[in-house]
């Protein structure tokens, strides 16, 4: 009778997981496949199963479209922003850690209270800023105002919070100074956490669009998810291209999560054990 009891709930446990598995997967082999159909078939069921497989969509968007340059946008603001939120992050939450002081425990008040206020409401006075600024329609505008994210200094803050300082202390001893301390000794032994902040900056910015549609409107300085959101026509939808384009840009955040993964799990978990 236990057996049974045992054999049903893992039966039941799989089961769960196998439909968790294909609600999150099937939309992604159906982007793919309906990118790799030809722009003349329909989308119907019989199609998705039989039809041929092309890449002219994937040629056809490079070649009649600038999507290499909206990828270099995508990219290059992204790395940046993410080089950014790594430095500036762990240095504010290093201080904010280590210096227990009322003016550091105001300003992580102000930190936990920002991330409770949804990001949109920043957008006119953002745009307002940028335009009076002399940054709007630059890549400053995509860059600036997101070096830094109330989220990562929380993260880094906790995290450091659960390295025991000896080592700093000793470090101090030696005469090293802060940032070589910083740089040195809390850097290195936060890479899980860094990790976690890493993919989180960059998935963010990559798959940004509102702020690019926003603050910038030429179209040298579009990004990816502005230019797929231009391939919707007024009157109907090229779904073989647009898929085509949706998987272009997936690509590079499922490399960069199956790169990162252990790294982003041990960062994730890291926060729950006591030193």
């Amino acid at each position: 009778m236990v057996r049974r009891r045992t054999l049903f709930g893992q039966v039941l446990h799989y089961g769960l997981l196998i439909v968790v598995l294909a609600v999150m997967v099937g939309p992604l082999v159906w982007m793919l496949r309906v990118s790799l159909l030809d722009k003349t078939v329909s989308l119907t069921a019989q199609n998705l199963l039989s039809a041929s497989i092309t890449v002219a969509n994937f040629t056809d968007l490079f070649a009649q479209s600038d999507l290499a340059r909206y990828l270099f946008n995508s990219a290059f603001v992204a790395s940046v922003v993410t080089l950014g939120n790594i430095l500036f992050c762990v240095m504010v939450g290093y201080v904010l850690a280590r210096r227990q002081t009322w003016p550091s425990r105001i300003l992580f008040a102000t930190v936990v209270i920002v991330m409770m206020i949804p990001v949109h409401i920043v957008i006119i006075p953002l745009y307002l800023i940028c335009l009076k600024g002399g940054i709007y329609d630059t890549y400053w505008a995509l860059i600036l105002p997101f070096l830094i994210n109330p989220v990562g200094i929380f993260l880094a803050k906790q995290y450091i919070e659960s390295i025991p300082p000896s080592m700093e202390e000793a470090a101090r001893v030696d005469g090293a100074s802060e940032l070589r301390i910083l740089f040195r000794i809390v850097m290195p032994l936060c890479k899980p956490a860094i990790a976690v902040l890493a993919v989180l900056a960059f998935i963010t910015n990559w798959n940004s669009f509102l702020f690019p549609f926003i603050l910038t409107s030429s179209e040298d300085l579009r990004t990816l998810p502005v230019a797929l959101a231009l391939l919707q026509g007024h009157q109907a939808i090229d779904w073989q291209h647009l898929m085509a384009g949706s998987t272009v840009a997936v690509l590079p955040v499922l490399v960069l999560f199956f790169v990162m993964q252990r790294q982003v799990v041990s960062g994730i978990t890291a926060g729950g054990i006591k030193q």
